[in-house]
């Protein structure tokens, strides 16, 4: 414990070093939020969204973009950069294990996004009267199981990649269509049928999904809450096996 509490406060710093990832994991979904929320079209209550506006879908669309950044582009560029540079087979001489560094980098994801999704949740309250979440404990479980999912994608990748170079064209291609499913371009409510099904089963569908049925006042759907936790306990063994120093 003490070894991933030193290496956890080790990668904070090293992550708030660098101005580029501090922008676009904890100021940019707010931002967005703003922007959408500047189009006077979408701040009108929609029959086809069920009498919701677009701006009040983007505020989870928005929780889901700051988890799946940080797991799909941050997390893997980061470990796979220090399997690069030779600094995991330095590590591989102290007491520090491969689930121990997953771990660090894991916690250190999930600080960073409570408190880019805490700005966010409240620059759309302020601004735009976005309601906050209705059910707490459903949102928090949705949130939790959706970074947990996310991350053990992420780490997957950063077990396998040789350079941090190879680890960002992995998690940005991965990325895309991800977030595609989760709403990103179109809302899911606007989405065709079937694509919505297969969105039910990725990832981040299925943590938008959740975290918008929290927001609107529902507990999440034990489809999408079950769908999280597949991903996350079968990704996660994968890289826990798969993690190598070099």
């Amino acid at each position: 414990m003490s070894v991933l509490v030193r290496l956890t406060r080790s990668e904070l710093r090293l992550f708030l070093r660098e101005p580029a990832l501090v922008f676009f994991t904890l100021a940019f979904p707010s931002i967005l939020i703003v922007i959408l929320g500047s189009v006077a079209a979408f701040r009108e209550p929609r029959a086809d969204l069920g009498g919701l506006r677009v701006v009040d879908l983007y505020a989870s669309i928005a929780t889901i973009l700051t988890v799946a950044m940080l797991a799909f582009q941050v997390a893997p560029m980061v470990l796979a950069t220090y399997r690069e540079r030779g600094i995991l087979r330095r590590l591989a001489t102290t007491p520090a294990r491969p689930v121990v560094l997953m771990g660090a980098q894991l916690v250190t994801n999930l600080l960073t996004a409570v408190v880019s999704v805490a700005l966010l949740l409240g620059v759309a309250r302020l601004v735009f009267d976005v309601p906050l979440p209705r059910e707490i404990p459903g949102f928090l479980v949705a949130f939790l199981l959706t970074v947990g999912a996310a991350a053990a994608i992420g780490l997957v990748i950063a077990a396998l990649a040789p350079s941090g170079k190879t680890a960002n064209t992995a998690g940005t291609l991965l990325f895309f269509p991800a977030m595609f499913f989760a709403g990103l371009w179109t809302p899911r409510e606007l989405l065709p049928e079937l694509l919505r099904r297969v969105g039910d089963f990725t990832p981040l569908g299925a943590g938008e999904r959740a975290v918008q049925a929290a927001m609107t006042g529902s507990w999440p759907e034990w489809t999408s809450l079950t769908v999280l936790l597949a991903y996350m306990v079968v990704f996660g063994l994968a890289a826990a096996r798969m993690f190598r120093w070099e």
